[in-house]
């Protein structure tokens, strides 16, 4: 899965290099025997964030800036890597990631689903697992036919200094409320642009995620 990633990640013509971060030996060797580039990090880092940022410190010439690239991610799109590196290249651009537009209640109401709202220049606003907004004085099932809302799509392009910045900052209230990393960086200042996909990603997080993908 994780050279799937890798392959993916390369038809991205924008990216200089795409490189594994990973604590596991067995992961790190596979990836060198499969002609991918590999470092070892920290095991105890508490985000891929924070892995993120000793994978760019240990990358010789270091970068101007870092996409975060799950690597349980198999059918991430070179496109949606290079919609964040077109917006990455804008003037003061801090912090890029994705979203799509939610197509069923199920996905709406999932609390694992995370949930953002932006504004009309592409800025988030707010991250959350409930439905956001909330619509008052509409029926429950009727909530898709009278807003749009969005899924994030947990992808990240950090400018290098930025990155570097919010690896030092310690975990805040919303953080802690929701468990959203990036609620830490909207309380401390930072902005977080967006930009639509209309490209569905399933992760594969467990046996059952695969099953789904087979089926």
């Amino acid at each position: 899965m994780v050279m799937r990633v890798v392959q993916q990640a390369r038809k991205c013509l924008l990216l200089a290099d795409v490189v594994v971060a990973t604590d596991d030996e067995r992961i790190f060797q596979h990836v060198l025997e499969h002609g991918g580039k590999a470092v070892m990090t920290a095991p105890d880092h508490p985000s891929g964030t924070d892995r993120c940022l000793e994978a760019l410190n240990l990358l010789e010439g270091g970068a101007d800036a870092v996409i975060n690239i799950q690597g349980d991610e198999p059918f991430v799109d070179p496109g949606q890597l290079e919609s964040l590196c077109m917006l990455l290249e804008r003037k003061g651009v801090e912090i890029a990631t994705l979203a799509i537009r939610i197509q069923t209640l199920e996905v709406l109401d999932d609390p694992n689903k995370v949930k953002v709202i932006f504004n009309p220049i592409g800025r988030a606003i707010y991250f959350s697992r409930l439905p956001i907004p909330f619509l008052k004085g509409v029926k429950s099932e009727e909530r898709l036919s009278q807003h749009s809302f969005f899924k994030h799509v947990g992808l990240y392009a950090f400018n290098a200094e930025v990155l570097r910045h919010i690896c030092t900052l310690q975990p805040s209230p919303l953080e802690l409320a929701e468990s959203l990393e990036q609620l830490r960086w909207l309380e401390a200042g930072y902005s977080i642009h967006v930009v639509e996909t209309t490209i569905e990603t399933p992760a594969i997080d467990t046996p059952e995620d695969l099953k789904y993908i087979q089926s």
